[in-house]
């Protein structure tokens, strides 16, 4: 046991010979360092503890970030955005959009009802009964509900006696399988659908219209008729003499559009799954023809929606921009991948190209709730919208400069 002891004292004073400097050197421990350098091996390969964290809360950031732009987008939808100053309608159909979460299945019924809050109000004598009385002092009133689902459309043209013009054209859309009815045909439709009918002619209509005839029917919509319609009222039959047009038309040059000649309420509601519709309501051209039917009925000039892409709505001369379908226009144009903004543009400009006196203004709006508007013939063009970011904001655009004056040109 002793040698043992000794032994064992020997073998300590060498170790303290060989290492002077004792515990103090880190170096003794290769099991140490092959741990240490472990880590730095797999740490390569993205297996490492440490990295491992690193690379997690890099990719949540980076995840963030995606979010964060996301919900940039998604921060305009749901949305609600409608031509002119009409506040009430717009904060109507916004309330409405937000009953459900993110506008969900809301968009149908925010179109519908807002345009009739319109049409109840009598917006600026151009929306609704009471207004915009033909040649007769009629009032008869146009609307139309379009599903950028399925591209689905209820419109009612000319429609008499009957006040919920857009609730008619929503059963239009929901109860049948056409697309429009027009005249005394949509009235009794309407009746058989429970609606109730009613004069649409007020005193304030009546007023107009009677102002109108006493100023020899001045303006009016017609030419190369006789008696002369810029000093007679009519009745009118086709002027004898060779064809002749005007690059213009007269009347229309003299029918100047502005804050009470504007014609239409034109709405759209985006939610966030990107579901849109659109809707129109309008009593149309005041003193026109018995019989007309302008822009704001038909699908593809006073409105036009896919899902696909985005939605616009058009308001202004009708009867010329229903011959350029300027909302189709404009959605066509986006899903060519321009922007919203040079979208109207292309609308606008694709009409001046051909009627320099004409006057109107078009709202496009892509999938994502980013929207743009252009006018034309007027200083300026004013809409509303609502989103998540700012409730009932009225925005104006600055319209583009008229072009000087029409000439006459024979055939």
């Amino acid at each position: 046991m002793l040698k043992i002891c000794f032994w064992l004292i020997c073998c300590a004073a060498v170790c303290m010979a060989v290492l002077p400097s004792g515990w103090s050197y880190k170096k003794p421990s290769s099991t140490t360092t092959t741990t240490s350098t472990s880590p730095k091996t797999t740490s390569a390969r993205g297996f490492s503890t440490k990295p491992s964290f690193t690379t997690v809360a890099t990719t949540k950031q980076m995840r963030s970030a995606v979010t964060t732009q996301s919900s940039g987008s998604g921060s305009l939808l749901p949305m609600v955005i409608n031509t002119w100053n009409f506040r009430d309608a717009n904060a109507l159909a916004w309330r409405i959009l937000k009953q459900s979460e993110g506008g969900l299945r809301q968009t149908r019924n925010a179109v519908v009802e807002g345009c009739t809050k319109c049409e109840q109000m009598q917006c600026d004598g151009t929306v609704g009964y009471g207004g915009s009385p033909d040649e007769l002092g009629d009032t008869t009133l146009d609307a139309m509900v379009m599903d950028g689902s399925n591209m689905d459309v209820g419109a009612v043209a000319g429609l008499i006696g009957i006040k919920d013009a857009i609730r008619v054209a929503r059963f239009v859309l929901e109860r049948t399988s056409h697309t429009m009815l027009v005249g005394q045909g949509a009235t009794n439709f309407a009746v058989a659908m429970g609606f109730r009918t009613d004069s649409l002619v007020t005193p304030e209509s009546r007023a107009m219209w009677q102002e109108w005839k006493a100023e020899n029917c001045q303006p009016n919509f017609w030419h190369n008729v006789n008696p002369d319609p810029k000093l007679s009222c009519g009745p009118y039959v086709p002027k004898a003499t060779p064809l002749t047009r005007w690059k213009e038309d007269r009347a229309r040059t003299e029918y100047k559009m502005g804050q009470q000649h504007h014609d239409t309420i034109g709405m759209i509601a985006i939610d966030v799954d990107h579901h849109i519709h659109t809707g129109t309501s309008t009593n149309g051209a005041r003193n026109k023809i018995p019989g007309r039917v302008g822009d704001s009925p038909i699908a593809g000039a006073g409105s036009y929606a896919d899902n696909e892409v985005g939605a616009a709505v058009a308001t202004g001369d009708g009867d010329i921009m229903m011959r350029f379908l300027p909302s189709l226009l404009a959605v066509e144009a986006m899903r060519a991948g321009k922007t919203p903004e040079a979208a109207v543009d292309v609308a606008i400009r694709r009409i001046i190209n051909y009627h320099k006196d004409f006057s109107g203004a078009v709202i496009a709006v892509n999938r994502l709730g980013n929207y743009a508007a252009a006018c034309y013939g007027m200083p300026e063009f004013p809409f509303v919208v609502s989103s998540p970011a700012q409730a009932v904001l009225v925005k104006t655009v600055k319209c583009l400069p008229s072009e000087t004056v029409v000439n006459v040109v024979g055939l």
